[in-house]
């Protein structure tokens, strides 16, 4: 079982070799890098490259380590035998499995994404090493020890908003996507614009990235911002000679919006734009 890609996600030779680092070690795969660089559709193709389930826990900042296992619903249990009814008398009537659950009783080797795992309270990682690990739990309720069919790929993503324990990392196998150059980045535009104009990549590449290396931006635009942004150019017929512009007055690209997500970059490009017409 080997990862190589799909026609639909553009992979470095570091990420492949990451991801069947993982599988043959059977340890779970920690990605890290930029927002919107495809951590998460990582987990998608990789199912679909290797043909096999793939089963999604996005975390939040409520989640629980045991709602991955599973979830034990005494009031609606105590509320039915109030009322007399019978389903009262089989526990497993009020037992909800979590994804780790439905992971370990899959058919084929599984993969499941632990996304985001960051968001969650910094005791989360903690306290779902035993079962990664072991690829079992034990149901009180049922009395019962659940266990792996076939051990899962295992892919967790974090944004680096915690810090990840110690014992929680020294389980993982570590990769972090870097960002794109311009020869991946024309690669992945390829792949959702075939029929885009070179001379419009090239000149929308040289915006986006000229975006990215101003000083001071609190939020760099990523690949996914990229794309939308290529496709209301596309949808608005703006051409790469407007984007060849370099009249001081415009030093905001055209639909920036899909590029600048908060005020203080938008001032940013506002104050470099006054300063340019200043000097000019």
């Amino acid at each position: 079982m080997r990862f190589e890609g799909t026609k639909d996600y553009i992979t470095t030779e570091d990420l492949r070799l990451a991801v069947n680092a993982a599988i043959t070690l059977e340890r779970p795969l920690l990605i890290k890098g930029e927002p919107g660089t495809g951590k998460t559709v990582l987990a998608e193709e990789a199912s679909k490259a290797l043909d096999v389930p793939l089963i999604s826990w996005h975390i939040k900042s409520t989640t629980k380590a045991q709602q991955g296992l599973y979830e034990y619903d005494a009031i609606t249990r105590l509320r039915d035998s109030q009322l007399g009814d019978e389903r009262v008398k089989d526990v497993r009537h009020y037992i909800k499995q979590g994804k780790l659950w439905e992971a370990f009783t899959q058919d084929l080797r599984p993969v499941l994404l632990i996304d985001e795992i960051d968001k969650a309270d910094i005791e989360f990682p903690n306290d779902l090493l035993q079962e990664l690990d072991r690829m079992e739990f034990y149901v009180y309720e049922t009395d019962e020890t659940i266990r792996a069919r076939h051990r899962p790929i295992v892919m967790i993503t974090s944004n680096n908003e915690k810090e990840l324990p110690d014992a929680f990392l020294r389980r993982c196998f570590f990769h972090y996507i870097a960002f794109p150059d311009e020869d991946v980045m024309t690669e992945i535009i390829k792949v959702h614009f075939p029929d885009l104009k070179g001379r419009l990549v090239s000149e929308a590449l040289r915006v986006f990235y000229e975006v990215r290396d101003v000083p001071g931006l609190k939020k760099k635009p990523s690949t996914s911002e990229l794309l939308d942004w290529l496709k209301l150019l596309l949808a608005e017929d703006i051409d790469a000679k407007t984007l060849r512009e370099r009249d001081p007055r415009k030093l905001i690209p055209p639909l920036h919006g899909a590029l600048l997500k908060n005020e203080q970059d938008v001032q940013l490009f506002e104050r470099l734009a006054f300063l340019a017409r200043r000097e000019a």
